[in-house]
């Protein structure tokens, strides 16, 4: 069955074994925590129902007590998933902004103003800095990278030190070419592919066009077995960006967020991140530099395809795709001739070698292939003598033979 909802059995990456996951991790978890929250949440609303603050008693304490537990669960919730750079921003920021406002408060303390009027500018600029404080802090945070000390480098080897992670696009993964990259261990390191980037290619795999569904299911077996390669470690992001539509996008925001590189086959996604001075991997590149180097000038072997645009155009190819035109090569298709190479030009896609005809290893085959048909050819054999062998003919003998004993010895010789 090739419906959208199926899917293959065992695949670590289809939406059924993703939740299964986490509800593992869920239900995973170490019980001491729960039961640290379930002592905050007990202790805040006993020392609330205890102390009775702002002159609440009975219910109303115990209620207050309990929107401080939830209060501060929902903190921690909202704090797991945040970024060490951005606590430490949103800290250095309340810092700031408390001192801030407690400099405002001394001023104003110092002043005329009646006492309701200093209470409300001293409790609004602490809230009003420290908020501020806060979110700029944690905002700005994300951009700070650790800058190592000069002793730090000079003792840190070069083994130690950890690349930046890898953002791997959907295109690369349907391409398939990175895990044989990887195989050859010039991509190592960490691999991030975010849950969007998963998200978009299950969509693809699930499609009704075949075409579209077999890619999916290609990348999804790319990812399967880059995940199985020794020394490679592959990475589910949960990250997600939001108020960003399309998925480029959340790629593009995500690695400048981290300061990770992006994998990718997209012309358009390359182009964008490299406006954004954002550093881009692209596999496209990658194989046309390595594509042997051909100067003008230089003899190659090759076999005409097909005809070209031009006339009297044939066009070939190289092992490694690379589109070779040759001039004059239009009557030898399906043949392999010599060329000489008189341009190779650089195009968005790839190389273009442009050649004509080898005259000198043309006439070298041309006269190998006569002496081939000449020697299978019978022509009359020429003697010493300047006349041709032929067979003998079957002739009366006109040698003379040499004189012999007369039998009749009274006869006369005549």
């Amino acid at each position: 069955m090739n419906g959208p909802g199926s899917r293959q059995a065992g695949s670590p990456l289809s939406e059924s074994s993703l939740s299964s996951s986490k509800l593992r991790g869920l239900h995973g978890q170490e019980w001491d925590f729960w039961v640290i929250r379930l002592a905050l949440v007990g202790t805040s609303v006993g020392l609330c129902f205890a102390l009775s603050p702002f002159n609440f008693h009975g219910l109303p304490s115990a209620g207050l007590g309990f929107f401080i537990a939830m209060v501060i669960l929902l903190a921690e919730l909202r704090l797991r998933h945040a970024e060490i750079s951005g606590l430490v921003g949103g800290a250095i920021g309340v810092v700031l902004g408390l001192l801030t406002s407690l400099l405002i408060t001394l001023v104003v303390s110092r002043t005329s103003a009646l006492e309701p009027t200093k209470s409300f500018v001293e409790f609004a600029s602490l809230l009003s800095l420290g908020y501020l404080g806060l979110m700029i802090g944690t905002r700005r945070g994300r951009e700070i990278r650790p800058v190592p000390l000069p002793e730090q480098a000079n003792v840190a080897t070069p083994a130690a030190s950890s690349p930046l992670m890898k953002l791997v696009d959907t295109s690369v993964l349907i391409d398939g070419r990175i895990a044989d990259i990887c195989e050859t261990h010039f991509l190592d390191g960490s691999l991030g592919v975010p849950r969007f980037v998963l998200h978009e290619l299950q969509m693809v795999a699930d499609s009704s066009d075949s075409l579209k569904r077999q890619r999916g299911r290609r990348g999804l077996e790319v990812l399967q077995r880059m995940q199985k390669m020794p020394g490679l470690e592959i990475r589910v992001l949960d990250d997600d960006v939001s108020g960003t539509p399309g998925v480029d996008q959340k790629l593009v925001e995500l690695a400048r967020r981290t300061g990770s590189k992006i994998v990718t086959n997209d012309y358009n996604l390359n182009k964008v991140a490299r406006v954004q001075n954002i550093p881009v991997l692209n596999i496209n590149e990658l194989a046309n530099a390595l594509k042997p180097a051909v100067l003008p000038g230089e003899s190659m072997r090759v076999l005409i395809l097909r005809e070209g645009k031009e006339p009297t155009q044939g066009v070939a190819y190289l092992d490694d795709g690379t589109m070779v035109v040759v001039d004059g090569a239009r009557r030898l298709i399906n043949r392999t001739v010599d060329i000489l190479v008189t341009s190779v030009h650089q195009t968005p896609a790839g190389k273009m070698i442009f050649g004509r005809l080898d005259e000198r290893a043309d006439s070298g085959s041309v006269r190998a292939a006569a002496a081939a048909a000449g020697g299978t050819r019978t022509e009359p054999a020429i003697g010493g003598n300047g006349h041709s062998l032929r067979p003998p003919r079957h002739e009366p003998s006109t040698a003379i033979d040499p004189p012999t004993v007369n039998p009749y010895p009274d006869s006369e010789t005549v």
